[in-house]
Order: C-alpha cells, then sequence, then structure tokens
C-alpha cells in the first residue's frame, strides 16, 4: 500500500507565497475541529425592565379593578338594594354619580388598552409618555409645521391627510389607527384620538370619585337614624363601606397612573430601555409597542408577559399583514442581529424557525417603494443569519429561496443597447426613487456566504438567470476603474461580484466541473475579466480576483481555450506578471498571473503558440530569478517546452539561457521550488543539443555527476508521495530518464548510487496523487500524458541495458 509521507496538520495543500492554496496540489476537505473561544459576558435583556414594569402595573390595575367589582357590587346589591328608600337624598345622589362614573372608569379602563394597542399599529402616532396637559394639548390642538407627526416608517414626511388618503389607496383593510369611528368630524374619532380621550375620563372619574368618597368620609352627614328604627341601623356602616371602597379603588387606580407617569416621564424608562437595546431614535416606538403588548398580556394572566422578549415580539410583528408592523418587526431583528450583545441569541432563534426565514425571503420580492426599508432590513438580517453554516443550509431548504435572492439584483446602469450589454427580462434598472445599488450588494453578500455549501453552488448554476445577473455586474468602464475617486458602492458591487464568481469557480466536484462549464460558456466573461485587468491597475484587488476567476476557470480543458482565444488576455496577464510595479501586499497580483498563465498553457498547444507569439522569453528567463515569480515562471517555462509542438524549436531557442538557474535551484534549493525546477530542466534538456547542454553545465559550475547525486538524493529524500510536492518524483525520474539517454556514463553512476533499489521503492508506492498536473480540492485534473508506472519501467531498463 502507497503511503503519503505528510504531516497530517498540512493536508490542506500547497501554498502560494501568500498563503493562499493553489490548484498545484490537492486541497484536503477534513473539516478541522473549532478551537474554543472565550466565553462572551452575558448581558442582562434590557426588556425585562419593561415587563416587570407591566407586571407591576398590572398587579395594581386588576387590585383597583377588583376592589372597584366589589364595591360596584356592594353599592348594587347592600346599598341600593337594601336601604334604597332608607338613603339621604345626598347619598342617593353621591352614590349613584359614585356608581355611574365608577362604572365609566371600569369602562374606560378595560377598553382604553385595547383602543392604545390600536393606536399603536401606527409607526407615526405611537404613544408617548408625558403628562396630562401635553394629551390635552395633542387632542385638541392642531400640530404645527414643525411639529407635525414625522413618517418613519416611509423615510419622507408627509402629512397626516396625505398618509390618510394613501392608506386608502394603497391597502385594501383599514389600519386600526386610522378608522373614522363617526362619519363627522374625523380627525376628532380616529381610535388613536378615542384612546387619549379614554384615558381622560379615567382621570377625571378617579379624581371625581377621590373627593366625593372623601367628602362623605370626612363629614360623615349620612342622615339621622330614628329610635327603634331598625331598618337603618347598618347603613351607616354599610355607606362608609362603600365609600371607602370607592375611595381605595380611585386612589390605587391614581397611584398606578402616577407611577406610570412617574417611570415614563421622570425615570424614563422607555428611553432607558431603548438606548441599551441600542434600537435607535425610532425604536422608541417598537419599544413602546413592546411595552403595550406585555401589559396586555400581564392583564389577561399576571405572568404572560413576563415570558415575553423582543426577539420573539419581532418575530410576531414580522407575520403580521399591517406594513407598520412589519417594519418594527425588521427594524428590531436587524439591530439585535447585528448587535454583538444580542445576535448571537437573535440569530440563534430565528434560524431554528424556517417559517420565520421563509417570510423574510419572501419580503426580498417586495419591490414597491414604501416597502424598501422592509425589503432592505430583511436582506440584512439574511445575510446575518447566513455567517453560520447550519443556517445556510436552512435557507437553502426553503423551496424559492435562490430566486427570491435573486430579486435583489438589479442592473444598475441605463441601457444602451452596446454589444457588451446582458439584457434579461425581469431585470429592473435604477430610476429617481428607487436605488438598486445597495440591493444588489446585499443580494451578492447573501450569496457569498451561501456559496460555502457546495451543494448550494450547483443550486445557483441551475438557477435560471442568477449567473448572467452575476456576471453582468462585472461590466465596468475605461472611466470608472481609472478615476481615482469613484463612488465606492460602483466598485464594491464589481467586487462582490468577483468574490462570488470565483467561490463558484473554485468550486470542486462534479458540481464544480458544471459550473465551470456555465460560467465560461456566457459570451462576455472572460471580455468583462479582461477589461478589468487591462484598465484596474488602481484596484488591484478587482485585478487579483479576476486572474482567480480565470485560473480556476482554465481546469477546463474547452474554458482554457476560449479564454486563451479572447484578444489581449495573455497580454494583459503577462504584463502584469513583469510589472515590477504593481503593489505585493496584502495579495500579490503578479503570482496570481503567473499560476493563471501556467493553467492556461498547461496541455493546450494553441495557447502555447500564441504565447510564444508574445515573445516574452527573455523576461520569462529573467523571473526565475525573482523569489516570487520563479515557481509560475518554471512552470510555464516547463509547458512551452513540453506542448509547442516539435515544429516551434526555433521560438523555444531562447528559453534555454534559463539552465544554469535551473541547475543551481535544483542543487540548493528544496519543496516546491525544488520541485518546479526541476520539472523544468527535465522538459528544457529535450529541446537542446548536447554541445549546448555541456556548456550550459560549464556556466552553472555544476557537473552532470553532482546533478546525479542530487537527483537520487532527491529520491531518496521522497521515498512516498507527498501532498506538497506531488509531481517532485515523477520530474526527478523524468531528468534521470534524460540523464541516462544522454551520457552512458551517468546509468552507471546511477546504478553506483543505488538508483535501482529507490526506483523499485518508488514503483511499490506510486498513489494517484502523482498522476495529475492541477487538482480541484482532491479530483485530479489533467492527467499526465506518461503513467508513473510506465516512466520507472523505462528508467530501470535504462538501468539494467547498461549493464548487458
Amino acid at each position: 500500500m502507497a503511503h503519503l509521507n505528510v504531516d497530517i496538520s498540512k493536508l490542506t495543500g500547497e501554498e502560494s507565497a501568500n498563503g493562499r492554496t493553489t490548484i498545484f496540489a490537492p486541497q484536503a476537505s477534513l473539516e478541522t475541529r473549532a478551537t474554543p473561544t472565550e466565553s462572551r459576558p452575558v448581558f442582562r435583556a434590557p426588556e425585562k425592565q419593561l415587563t416587570l414594569f407591566a407586571l407591576r402595573l398590572a398587579i395594581l390595575e386588576k387590585s383597583a379593578t377588583s376592589i372597584g367589582t366589589l364595591g360596584f357590587i356592594w353599592a348594587t346589591v347592600v346599598l341600593l338594594g337594601g336601604f334604597a328608600v332608607t338613603l339621604d337624598r345626598t347619598d342617593f345622589w353621591f352614590v349613584t354619580v359614585i356608581l355611574v362614573i365608577g362604572g365609566t372608569r371600569i369602562f374606560g379602563r378595560s377598553h382604553e388598552l385595547e383602543w392604545q394597542h390600536q393606536a399603536t399599529w401606527s409607526l407615526t402616532d405611537a404613544p408617548r409618555s408625558g403628562t396630562v396637559f401635553r394629551k390635552v394639548k395633542t387632542l385638541f390642538c392642531k400640530p404645527g409645521p414643525g411639529s407635525g407627526s414625522q413618517e418613519i416608517s416611509l423615510g419622507r414626511k408627509v402629512s397626516k391627510k396625505q398618509r390618510f388618503e394613501e392608506r386608502m389607496v394603497t391597502t385594501r383593510t383599514w389600519t386600526s389607527s386610522e378608522v373614522p369611528v363617526l362619519p363627522v368630524l374625523q380627525w376628532i374619532f380616529l381610535s388613536k384620538n378615542i384612546s387619549k380621550f379614554l384615558y381622560l375620563l379615567q382621570l377625571a372619574s378617579a379624581a371625581a370619585c377621590v373627593v366625593l368618597s372623601m367628602l362623605k368620609l370626612v363629614n360623615r352627614n349620612f342622615g339621622e337614624i330614628e329610635k327603634g328604627n331598625t331598618d337603618k341601623r347598618n347603613r351607616n356602616q354599610a355607606l362608609i363601606i362603600f365609600y371607602s371602597l370607592a375611595l381605595a379603588d380611585a386612589v390605587l387606580f391614581l397611584i398606578e397612573k402616577a407611577y406610570c407617569e412617574w417611570e415614563f416621564r421622570v425615570e424614563k424608562l422607555l428611553e432607558k430601555v431603548n438606548n441599551e437595546c441600542e434600537l435607535g431614535n425610532s425604536g422608541l416606538i417598537s419599544t413602546t409597542r413592546f411595552f403595550y403588548d406585555s401589559y396586555s398580556k400581564c392583564l389577561n394572566c399576571i405572568f404572560d408577559g413576563l415570558k415575553m422578549d423582543m426577539v420573539s415580539f419581532a418575530i410576531e410583528l414580522i407575520e403580521s399583514d399591517s406594513l407598520d408592523e412589519q417594519l418594527i418587526g425588521v427594524r428590531i431583528l436587524k439591530k439585535f442581529s447585528e448587535n454583538p450583545k444580542f445576535s448571537k441569541d437573535t440569530l440563534q432563534k430565528i434560524g431554528v424557525k424556517l417559517p420565520v426565514i421563509a417570510r423574510m425571503l419572501e419580503m426580498l420580492n417586495w419591490k414597491h417603494e414604501e416597502e424598501q426599508e422592509i425589503r432592505k432590513s430583511a436582506a440584512e438580517i439574511l445575510a446575518n443569519l447566513a455567517e453560520r453554516k447550519q443556517n445556510i443550509l436552512r435557507i437553502a431548504e426553503i423551496p424559492g429561496a435562490l430566486e427570491s435572492i435573486s430579486s435583489l439584483l438589479h442592473a444598475s446602469r441605463a441601457t444602451k443597447g452596446t454589444s457588451y450589454e446582458i439584457l434579461e427580462k425581469g431585470i429592473v434598472f435604477d430610476n429617481g426613487n428607487y436605488s438598486t445599488m445597495s440591493f444588489n450588494n446585499l443580494g451578492l453578500e447573501i450569496l457569498r456566504k451561501l456559496v460555502r455549501d457546495h451543494d448550494i453552488c450547483g443550486k445557483i448554476g441551475n438557477t435560471r438567470g442568477l449567473l448572467t445577473k452575476i456576471i453582468d455586474f462585472l461590466h465596468t468602464e475605461e472611466q470608472l476603474l481609472r478615476q481615482p475617486n469613484v463612488e465606492t458602492l460602483q466598485i464594491a458591487t464589481v467586487e462582490g461580484s468577483l468574490q462570488l464568481l470565483q467561490r463558484l469557480a473554485n468550486t470542486s466536484s462534479t458540481a464544480g466541473k458544471q459550473l465551470r462549464k456555465d460560467i465560461s460558456e456566457i459570451v462576455f466573461t472572460v471580455t468583462y475579466i479582461r477589461d478589468i485587468l487591462k484598465y484596474g491597475e488602481m484596484h488591484p484587488n478587482l485585478q487579483l480576483l479576476g486572474i482567480r476567476i480565470l485560473s480556476s476557470l482554465a481546469t477546463d480543458e474547452e474554458a482554457t481555450e476560449r479564454i486563451a482565444a479572447t484578444g489581449g488576455v495573455l497580454k494583459v496577464m503577462f504584463c502584469i506578471f513583469f510589472n515590477d510595479n504593481v503593489p505585493r501586499n496584502p495579495s500579490n497580483v503578479r503570482e496570481a498571473a503567473g499560476e493563471a498563465l501556467a493553467t492556461l498553457s498547461l496541455q493546450s498547444m494553441n495557447t502555447c503558440h500564441r504565447i510564444l507569439k508574445l515573445q516574452h522569453n527573455k523576461e520569462l528567463v529573467k523571473a526565475l530569478n525573482d523569489p516570487l515569480l520563479r515557481v509560475n515562471a518554471a512552470r510555464i517555462l516547463r509547458n512551452l517546452c513540453c506542448y509547442s509542438g516539435n515544429d516551434r524549436f526555433q521560438q523555444l531557442r531562447g528559453l534555454t539561457d534559463a539552465l544554469p538557474t535551473i541547475l543551481k535551484a535544483i542543487m540548493i534549493e528544496d519543496s516546491k521550488v525544488q520541485e518546479v525546477m526541476i520539472g523544468a530542466a527535465a522538459s528544457i534538456f529535450m529541446i537542446m543539443e548536447s554541445q549546448e547542454t555541456t556548456r550550459l553545465f560549464q556556466k552553472a559550475n555544476i557537473s552532470k555527476f553532482d546533478l546525479v547525486q542530487a537527483v537520487t538524493s532527491i529520491l531518496i529524500k521522497y521515498r512516498y508521495p507527498s501532498i506538497q510536492v506531488p509531481g517532485i518524483r515523477r520530474y526527478t525520474v523524468e531528468l534521470a530518464v534524460w540523464l541516462m539517454k544522454g551520457d552512458p556514463e551517468n546509468a552507471r553512476c546511477f546504478r553506483g548510487l543505488g538508483m535501482s533499489g529507490e526506483l523499485e521503492s518508488i514503483l511499490d508506492t506510486i498513489s494517484e496523487l502523482e498522476s495529475f498536473h492541477i487538482f480541484s480540492g482532491t479530483v485530479g485534473l489533467y492527467r499526465h500524458n506518461i503513467e508513473m508506472q510506465q516512466l520507472i519501467e523505462t528508467a530501470m531498463a535504462l538501468l539494467l541495458q547498461k549493464d548487458i
């Protein structure tokens, strides 16, 4: 059985100088064990303050309601039922008035919350804490030009009348806060104003109950009781009990309202919680609505409100049919998913609820101007949700998910009818009122996170029109790329599209092969990337992404021919490869260009012919001395010598000057540099004559015996295949074969050094790893023309032939 001589910790494949894995070595798909992370500090949920406050208010409210109900029953059963004819006239009317206003207060108290709750459906008129005077003022005074309500949900200021009329047109149902209860005086009898009226009515009735009850309890002028009249002997006690109950009910209610006003007005509880939740200025509306919902649940069942939290509250709202409630919900989820304090719990709660994810995906298809903020917030939430792989799989499980994400992508330039324009039915172009650039970036960001799963990469390729949209964003004008202060969003869109396309093109397995085929078959792909390479010298990051895309596409033979046949692609990549003015950090564009050229020239005679026509032989030889370029320069040189054909010897003559540099590198270097130099030497010897070879050995001050010893020591060192240098044993055997063919003396030297035993050892450890030039993940691509076993048998035959 073959063994791999490699450290398990390095199974991720070959790394280039900038640390990026390349296609010239396999990249194992072993999952690395997650390193333990530091535990996050535990943050107390700020909304707990509101739920606790709602519980306390509910206790006061229920206590006051219970006492009021008891007083009502006492009055109706005991006083008016038992002592109705014996009551003093003033007591009769006091009791009657207290019952009437008390009943009014109880009615108002039981319905005020409902009306108040309905009033908060509109983002423009959510109740705010304040004094009674402010409530009276807002009820009867018309707002001035600068103090009117601000339309937050639509992102623009409109008058109440305009918003009222828009609601009539844009919705098929009434918004509760805008219902005109009576056909006359509609602006007064809106439900939001009725809630204020009920609030004032309760305060007035409670104050009246306190005054009337105190008058009677202080004066106790209940009338005289005649001696011997047993019908009136308990009347005074009954009246005292009634007035005490009425007083207690009213006082508890006023205490409740005072406590509420203190927390809202003085302590600013809503503002405090809103700031701790970091919901921003518009978040106060959401916080207020949350409080009323929690208070309402506490009134129904005393502890139900404590079970509420802001995330669950927001999830309930986005399921609503109300535009305002949906906006409140997505705003909360967006803020919490971006906040480091709450993002983990928030995304976890959203991720386990597929209906919620499906709802947000549905929102991505909403294209009305009024729904713009909801749509954008939903996209941002999904982008945060896709950070975790388990959420990626859940998003992909939902039918139509990719189609919904695709709806975020729109062409952002006007149609000019040029030959490079890709137009597809359903693409919406920018207009003055609806900017799509931010949506484009969000859509690309979500897709970039989703393609971390290879199965989703395949689904993207199968989604109708999606690849075309992604590639369409690569189109950039020369003026755009060469402007020093270009608009950030425009470049971000191009960069996002390149990043996504790179990940798709770099997909391994069968899905990746099909994706590369689909991408290369779109006729504008290579043209758009060529323009980025040609004019993007001010944006090396864009050039780097474009080159890597071409390098990945070049693993497909048909794509290689399309790329090389596109005018100027090879020329511009060589310009980048040889350009010393290109910045090296953070990622090296020149190294990527060299890798792409090496891949394009691999087993492609047409590409090699096109490269030779560019006449860059001298530059290639010079690049072998540059530590940054020498690996890929050696690969290109080997490909030109191997695959240009027998009729191109004259054009290859200039490459022979590289032999001294190559021989020195074989003797002193190791690992990857040594591998590519051995491969270059084995190929360059095939186009050289013996006299020229001798001269260049002398120039390098290296004898053939020295090279024979180096070859043997390399085979001894690499007794087993290596993932880091998968081709080193093959190239070394190729070099040994040439040395033995060129000079019988070399064969005797090999025999003396034990070459026969090393070849037999290699024969027993041959791996499929050594049969391919490049790799897509762990899948080998571009099989060598000569099998490893056949190559070793040839070398062994040469050794044996010399013995005869």
